[in-house]
């Protein structure tokens, strides 16, 4: 879909105004990854820029809590971030532009780059689990109401409210809503306690590229403060990054013995969010996590 000659004019003139300097758009070229958003690659006289668009028919704004999740990770300082030049609406669509960063090929310190700095990352810290405000992971809204002890937290403001849109649009199985019930009780025992960290919150290979200068970067979050071994769980739900990324990892920041049998478990989530957004095998694979541990 090409993006509309008027916004292309009104994304011109944020720019202007931005930039200090007259911006006029050339061009806008489609970029592929994204089954939620459109997103182009804008060429200007000033360069080149980002730009995410969808309907405005959502109040408030996906972008509006994404532009506040890139700016938590862009003060955190560890890992590259987009900067965001503009957000808003125009002509009945949403946007979100940002600076554009070419994508490269990683090279061979990459993924231990990148898992030294999740782990930095991780460090940064919060009173309590959670967020000030809630947000989006892909078009489901994320609750992030804080909560000091983590269990209650995954489970009052990650699992019940998937569980239940999951029950009332007939996509999870009966009786996996009963499993769950049966989980949470059995959840204290299994999680080691850790401090809040600060997440991505949605870290899967598609979330991350390589930079012209050889780092990190990191796009499209659903950030909050939580169990580290969140984010960790989510890298391995489609694959996983290279064995050096998880190596490095460990070695800056030790995770808790027996995570690799908590993966599964943390990756519930994810896998309820993908269950309500598209339906299919996610719910065999959701009962067969909760046969291991019910």
């Amino acid at each position: 879909m090409p993006l509309p000659q008027p916004l292309a004019e009104h994304l011109g003139r944020l720019l202007t105004e931005k930039l200090n300097e007259p911006v006029r758009v050339r061009d806008a070229r489609p970029v592929a990854g994204g089954s939620i958003n459109d997103a182009y690659r804008l060429h200007t006289n000033a360069g080149d820029f980002f730009v995410k668009t969808n309907t405005a028919d959502r109040y408030p704004s996906p972008f509006i809590s994404e532009e506040r999740g890139l700016a938590i990770l862009r003060k955190a300082a560890v890992l590259r971030v987009p900067e965001v030049l503009a957000q808003g609406e125009f002509g009945g669509t949403t946007f979100l532009l940002m600076e554009f960063i070419a994508p490269e090929e990683e090279d061979r310190d990459f993924q231990a780059r990148f898992g030294r700095g999740l782990a930095q990352l991780h460090r940064h810290t919060s009173g309590s689990f959670g967020l000030d405000h809630d947000n989006y992971i892909g078009l489901l809204p994320q609750v992030n109401t804080p909560h000091k002890d983590w269990v209650e937290f995954l489970v009052q403001c990650r699992l019940e409210p998937l569980v239940k849109m999951g029950r009332d649009n007939g996509r999870i199985h009966p009786g996996d809503v009963i499993r769950f019930e049966r989980l949470y009780a059995k959840l204290p025992a299994l999680f080691p306690p850790e401090m809040p960290a600060l997440l991505h919150g949605d870290l899967w290979k598609h979330n991350y590229l390589a930079a012209a200068t050889g780092g990190p970067v990191l796009v499209d979050p659903a950030v909050y403060y939580g169990h580290r071994e969140m984010d960790l769980a989510m890298t391995m739900l489609f694959g996983g990054f290279d064995r050096e990324f998880y190596a490095a990892y460990h070695a800056e920041e030790p995770l808790e013995a027996g995570w690799e049998e908590r993966v599964d478990l943390c990756n519930l989530y994810p896998l309820l969010v993908h269950l309500n957004l598209f339906g299919g095998s996610y719910a065999e694979r959701i009962s067969s996590v909760l046969r291991r541990f019910v």
